[in-house]
């Protein structure tokens, strides 16, 4: 098992930790992180887009003309494609883009994203992440002290809606909990700030 420091919120040492080489010291491997990727966006993706068919638009019910003697070429709706305000051939709907992805494959992808942090020197652990009163300010005193600049993501145990509020409106900051990790987000991120109870949880819940 590999070590790594503890900071408190202050910047601070105040000890260290153990990691699971299981989780956090494996080798990682790019063609799952790239299928897990993938898979996210998938599932992102939207399609909002619909059109009605000429069986969905109103009205139409009755043949515009006598089939025959008109001159006119036969038609038997006025909600025909053709037509103004008739339906539209093979109108778009929304899909569904998102697929299932192994369950292993997306553990496996999220060991090795984690790995990597860690390799990269991108992992930082504090020993207890909270705020008395939402304020972004203190939030961002916060990631100064512990060196995390640019694009963080903060990793709680739990849901702390003092913490969320308070980095909400920082550029490039996000949270999320422990139970709910993307290997995505940890991608995008440039540092990883975890608090200790969720690292823990992590190696619980992923081991």
């Amino acid at each position: 098992m590999s070590t790594m420091k503890v900071l408190n919120m202050a910047g601070a040492e105040v000890g260290t930790v153990e990691l699971s080489d299981a989780i956090f010291g494996i080798e990682p491997n790019e063609v799952v992180v790239h299928e897990a990727v993938k898979n996210h966006l998938a599932s992102c993706r939207q399609d909002p887009q619909s059109a009605l068919t000429r069986a969905e638009v109103s009205g139409g019910g009755k043949k515009p003309w006598k089939q025959k003697g008109t001159g006119h070429a036969r038609q038997g709706s006025n909600r025909a494609p053709q037509w103004t305000h008739g339906g539209i051939v093979f109108a778009p709907k929304p899909r569904d883009y998102s697929y299932v992805l192994n369950k292993k494959v997306k553990r496996l992808a999220l060991k090795s994203v984690l790995s990597a942090k860690v390799a990269d020197g991108q992992l930082i652990v504090v020993d207890a992440i909270k705020l008395d009163a939402i304020k972004t300010a203190d939030f961002q005193k916060f990631l100064a002290a512990v060196k995390a600049e640019g694009k963080t993501l903060v990793v709680t145990p739990e849901k702390d809606d003092t913490v969320i509020k308070s980095a909400r409106n920082i550029p490039g900051v996000q949270t999320t909990t422990a139970t709910i990790l993307n290997v995505y987000d940890i991608l995008n991120a440039r540092n990883l700030v975890v608090d200790q109870s969720a690292l823990a949880k992590i190696e619980e819940v992923f081991a």
